[in-house]
């Protein structure tokens, strides 16, 4: 168990600075072996999940789009759990590659809802749109509603300028190479982890908020209603607080370059919110 921290304010905000690694399928849970081939791709994945193979898009970037190991479609499904029991649903998905003020980008959508005590209710959306070709924040969206909280957002970024726009407030300056809430962690699926190691660095959008500390404290076997999975365990520290403040929460990702997030816990105020990956469904990646 986790010790107390402040309730939710934004979700998986997670980030590294080394070099991005190139995409390489997830490993399937133990669960799924049976079940499957030696063979990959959306056809695949989709039989797997019970879904449907995605079309692929946006070819059009092609020339431009930088290596991660997601894709258009992919999508994660999570109990959430709280006290012991199940007390709601959460996901992660990437929507599509769409148009952002002329640039194509990632659209990444991370929802949790859910009722943790009898009279208090968690609902939380957040929306990221981020440059394929640089991984930079363009523009975000949160929604969180949790009893007696509520905060709706939306922010431009424009990382050409050094400058973002928050709702009806005047800009602002950001640092160079920004990165949102939801953005980090597609971010951090993209590079290397090794155990032992914190990584630092600065590329959180609202300057007075970084550094963010990343600690890999662990490998560990998860068993989760989607599978088993062999993890990396890591501890973020972060100044803007909620989910992971000041190292509040642990995440357990896939230990392999598709750095899926299997399991997840934090701290309320009432106690440990946690969230089991219960299936998903990979992308179809753009052509490069």
């Amino acid at each position: 168990m986790l010790r107390s921290s402040t309730v939710v304010r934004s979700a998986l905000l997670l980030a590294l600075t080394q070099v991005l690694a190139a995409p390489v399928s997830p490993a399937l849970p133990t669960a799924a072996y049976a079940q499957t081939t030696p063979q990959s791709g959306p056809q695949i994945d989709a039989q797997i999940n019970g879904g449907q193979p995605v079309a692929e898009q946006a070819s059009v970037v092609a020339p431009r789009a930088m290596a991660v190991p997601f894709g258009i479609g992919e999508r994660m499904d999570y109990d959430v759990r709280f006290l012991g029991g199940k007390k709601g649903v959460g996901s992660m998905e990437v929507k599509e590659v769409t148009d952002v003020r002329g640039k194509p980008a990632w659209h990444t959508v991370f929802h949790v809802k859910g009722k943790v005590l009898l009279m208090i209710n968690v609902n939380i959306m957040l929306e990221s749109w981020f440059d394929v070709a640089t991984m930079n924040s363009l523009r975000f969206y949160q929604n969180q509603q949790y009893t007696g909280t509520k905060k709706i957002q939306n922010i431009e970024i424009f990382p050409e300028r050094g400058m973002y726009k928050e709702d009806a407030l005047d800009e602002r300056v950001t640092v160079a190479n920004p990165l949102d809430d939801g953005s980090f962690l597609y971010f951090v699926r993209s590079v290397p982890l090794e155990v032992g190691e914190t990584y630092t660095f600065s590329r959180y959008y609202k300057p007075d908020k970084n550094p963010v500390k990343i600690t890999v404290i662990r490998r560990e076997t998860v068993r989760t209603p989607a599978g088993t999975f062999k993890t990396l365990v890591l501890k973020p520290e972060i100044k803007a607080g909620g989910l992971f403040a000041e190292g509040k929460a642990e995440v357990w990702v896939t230990d392999d370059s598709a750095r899926m997030v299997v399991k997840l816990e934090s701290e309320l105020p009432v106690g440990t919110l946690s969230l089991w990956l219960t299936k998903f469904h990979l992308g179809t990646p753009i052509k490069r």
